[in-house]
């Protein structure tokens, strides 16, 4: 008899996976809109925040975000715009700006994160024991910079929080 290659395990953990991430980010989104930003845009502001300086090199930004440069660009112009963010000219490098968190932007994610930590804790974090938590954080980790190997580009690992 022939295997289901449809009832493989690997299937349905990748669908349980996707399932999962589908449900918290359309929670997470309505939270989001309720304050004026975009999914895309408190994931800037969440970057910029937990680096050193509250800054980011544009290209630092768009490989933590996994955006191209011209979509890291493009909602970088709409921050500034609305006053959440700056450009700050690199010193050492005239071709590379910063992205750089301003007092609004800062505002903006102070008024944002008590609601989305709620969510979180109820969503997500609260449905696990401390010890479960913990081996998630670890298995995250270590899936993420498999995946995603730039999620921390830029960031000095030894004053930047843990992720």
């Amino acid at each position: 008899m022939t295997e289901n290659l449809a009832d493989d395990p690997r299937i349905t953990a990748i669908g349980l996976l996707f399932e999962v991430h589908t449900g918290l980010a359309a929670r997470f989104a309505a939270q989001f809109e309720e304050h004026g930003l975009s999914t895309v845009e408190f994931e800037v502001l969440m970057r910029l925040r937990r680096s050193a300086g509250h800054q980011l090199r544009m290209t630092d930004l768009a490989a933590q975000a996994a955006l191209s440069t011209s979509g890291a660009t493009r909602v970088v112009d709409r921050m500034v715009r609305d006053g959440l963010v700056c450009r700050r000219a690199c010193p050492s490098d005239r071709r590379s700006s910063y992205a750089v968190l301003t007092r609004a932007g800062q505002q903006r994610l102070d008024d944002t994160l008590p609601g989305h930590l709620q969510l979180i804790g109820q969503w997500f974090t609260g449905q696990f024991e401390p010890a479960e938590l913990t081996t998630l954080l670890d298995t995250l980790r270590r899936l993420r910079d498999a995946v995603h190997p730039q999620a921390t580009a830029g960031s000095d690992e030894a004053t930047a929080p843990a992720r």
